[in-house]
């Protein structure tokens, strides 16, 4: 069985020889067996292997959504308390859902991410050493300095700091100190990969700036009215994703008071810290939107100041203040792989269409 290609065709015949403007369909018909090889003529001798034994054999819809299967196990809307930084020893801390993710090749916040509290003592040091390509540090309180590839930099309270791959550092507190530490080995270990080649440069973001940009957007026009009152932190390497590194996505955040901020949801899982807040700070998670634009059969997560929380991916997602007090929020997400991989699929609650 034979077909003609068109002449202006560009596709080059598996084999050579033969008429060039043919292709044999029966060469690519996978339920015709093709002729057997006699390696030898090839000057081969040995015995073949078998490499069948892992192989396996679905029927599209047994398997074609593994998460919604149950093979693959969900992200967890889980929460985590500040007593895991407050008070007690220099130590760091994963915030570890490797169990319920089924990971086990090591601690993990999410599929992709581990989250970490990193208490160091007033003249103590923390070494942090990961097969990571980005880490983010931001400083809870306190202020030191670290030593990062034998370069020297300052930190304090407010600040955030990214390393790229190969960027062994050690933290010395002149304060008691606390850091929420980001990085993306869960993914590398997923992968089988080593990060060894550094994509964006060691960059410090000061807390000055932090507070002067986040300042302008909430008190420029219209604020009130946006999705979210918040900056978002970016490298100047990241010029298609935006973000604060080519895998990490990071927010400073303003949740005013008597405020909500309406649904969004996105792909990437979210690793929200909690820098402020009263009682009566909470985010309504759940997988539908009502005929309002609320969310439906909502899962309630309070904040705690300090503390941190899992926004699982695919959910929407509202915040609300009823506390008489401004809040602070900086979420940690995978989001610049997500969005480097056109899979982060953002959007927004917009009445009346809530796609």
């Amino acid at each position: 069985m034979t077909a003609t290609l068109p002449s202006n065709s560009s596709t080059t015949p598996a084999r050579s020889g033969g008429d060039l403007d043919a292709v044999d369909l029966d060469a690519i018909d996978p339920t015709v067996p093709a002729e057997p090889v006699n390696v030898a003529e090839f000057g081969f001798e040995g015995r073949f292997e078998d490499w069948t034994a892992d192989t396996r054999w679905f029927e599209y819809t047994k398997a074609a959504d593994p998460v919604g299967l149950g093979y693959t196990p969900k992200v967890p809307a889980e929460r985590f308390g500040p007593e895991l930084w407050q008070g007690g020893r220099t130590r760091i801390t994963p915030l570890d859902l490797s169990e319920p993710l089924g990971i086990t090749s090591g601690p993990a916040t999410s599929p992709g991410l581990v989250a970490n509290f990193v208490s160091i003592r007033a003249g103590d040091n923390v070494h942090t050493e990961v097969n990571a390509t980005s880490q983010l540090y931001y400083v809870m309180t306190g202020r030191g300095f670290a030593v990062v590839n034998s370069s020297l930099i300052r930190w304090q309270k407010g600040d955030f700091i990214t390393l790229p791959a190969s960027s062994p550092a050690t933290f010395h507190a002149e304060d008691d100190a606390a850091m929420y530490w980001v990085h993306d080995e869960p993914l590398l270990r997923y992968l089988g990969a080593d990060a060894t080649k550094p994509r964006f440069r060691p960059t410090v973001f000061p807390r000055s700036r932090a507070v002067e940009e986040l300042t302008k957007v909430a008190e420029a026009d219209g604020a009130s009215a946006k999705n979210r009152v918040s900056v978002l932190l970016a490298n100047a390497e990241e010029e298609q994703t935006l973000t604060i590194t080519h895998t990490l996505w990071a927010m400073f955040g303003l949740l005013p008071d008597d405020q909500v901020q309406k649904p969004h949801r996105h792909q990437s899982v979210a690793l929200d810290l909690i820098l402020d807040c009263e009682a009566g700070c909470y985010t309504l998670l759940g997988r539908e939107l009502d005929e309002n634009g609320e969310v439906k059969n909502p899962t309630r997560v309070d904040w705690e100041p300090g503390g941190a929380f899992v926004t699982p991916p695919g959910l929407w997602h509202s915040h609300h203040n009823e506390s008489g007090r401004d809040a602070h929020l900086i979420p940690v997400q995978d989001a610049g792989l997500q969005t480097y991989l056109r899979s982060h699929d953002i959007r927004f609650q917009r009445f009346g269409n809530h796609s």
